[in-house]
């Protein structure tokens, strides 16, 4: 009997793997760095070391494992199992699933860390229960996944949900991808940190002085203290990813919409922005169904998202 699932954490400094039952309840686990700087085969050898070594320690035969998932950074294609490029890690044009399914004989799947961390909030998180719901992930960058119809929604190329790079402020500030006022450049830790920057090298008066380094962890901290710069950075901020959360809702009439990342932690002064923003703006019956949520997965999302990918996948 095939009762095991396994899942692979691919990320730029570590790889988490876990073998899991069909239930989502983790047997073994186990965590190595990543070591990106030694190129792409060597690394494709770390990941296949660690499903080995939770097979190993789950005392599991790869004939009872039904599935791997893996989660990556992108852009990939999922479809192709490959990895297309990625800044973290050596891949370019990486066909990452072939090897592994022809060392394991285990079907094997691959997609962006954003869907994966979104099945898992979907199926053991804040999504449990929901037929359709968003994630969003508001860190160093914004990126987002889609539950619809209760399974995950990947578009033509299997990148959609970049959330992070729709364009919330016409002309606002210069993102990574290249164009002007997307939500990445509006509304992540890194846009936060760098509004905060702004302000210290300028004349107005703020707090945030007071640090030698500033980063959006800082302007948190002072804007809870009372410092007006600091509470007019997240302010601006929060009401842009409130345009973008409106914008969701609009577009799906989901359950829920769920925000995790490091940015999430900033609690109400966060989700009270957001849904006052999302009143404002969306149809009162879609704003009223739709509850945005903070995501119910810490640490382990990553991991625990390949695993959902993997009992998914395998349904």
């Amino acid at each position: 009997m095939k009762n095991y699932v396994v899942g692979v954490d691919l990320g730029g400094t570590k790889i988490s793997c876990a073998l899991s039952d069909l239930e989502g309840r983790v047997v073994a686990q186990t965590t190595i760095p990543t070591l990106a700087h030694e190129g792409d085969n060597p690394v494709l050898g770390r990941i296949i070391k660690t499903i080995e070594m939770v097979l190993e320690e789950g005392n599991v035969a790869t004939n009872e494992v039904a599935a791997i998932g893996i989660g990556s950074p992108g852009p990939l294609d999922a479809k192709k199992g490959i990895i297309v490029t990625t800044p973290n890690l050596p891949f370019k044009n990486f066909q990452l699933v072939q090897p592994i399914e022809e060392k394991f004989s285990i079907p094997t799947y691959l997609d962006n860390d954003a869907n994966v961390a979104a099945i898992a909030e979907f199926m053991f998180g804040a999504g449990k229960g929901t037929e359709n719901m968003v994630y969003i992930t508001v860190s160093t960058g914004v990126g987002g996944g889609a539950i619809l119809n209760g399974k995950i929604y990947r578009g033509s190329t299997t990148n959609a949900l970049e959330v992070g790079h729709t364009t919330v402020f016409p002309g606002g500030p210069r993102c990574g991808c290249g164009n002007l006022g997307c939500l990445e450049a509006t509304s992540s830790g890194t846009a936060i940190g760098r509004r905060a920057n702004e302000a210290v090298n300028s004349k107005v008066e703020t707090s945030l002085r007071d640090y030698e380094a500033v980063t959006s962890y800082e302007v948190f901290k002072e804007a809870e203290k009372g410092d007006a710069v600091s509470k007019k950075i997240l302010d601006e901020a929060f009401n842009y990813l409130g345009i973008g959360v409106a914008n969701i809702i609009a577009s799906f009439d989901p359950d829920k919409v769920i925000i995790g990342g490091g940015v999430s932690k900033g609690g109400d002064v966060l989700f009270n922005k957001v849904q006052e923003v999302v009143n404002e703006r969306c149809f009162k019956s879609m704003a009223e169904y739709c509850k945005i949520v903070p995501a119910g997965l810490g640490t382990d999302a990553g991991v625990l998202g390949a695993v959902a990918l993997a009992i998914m996948e395998s349904k």
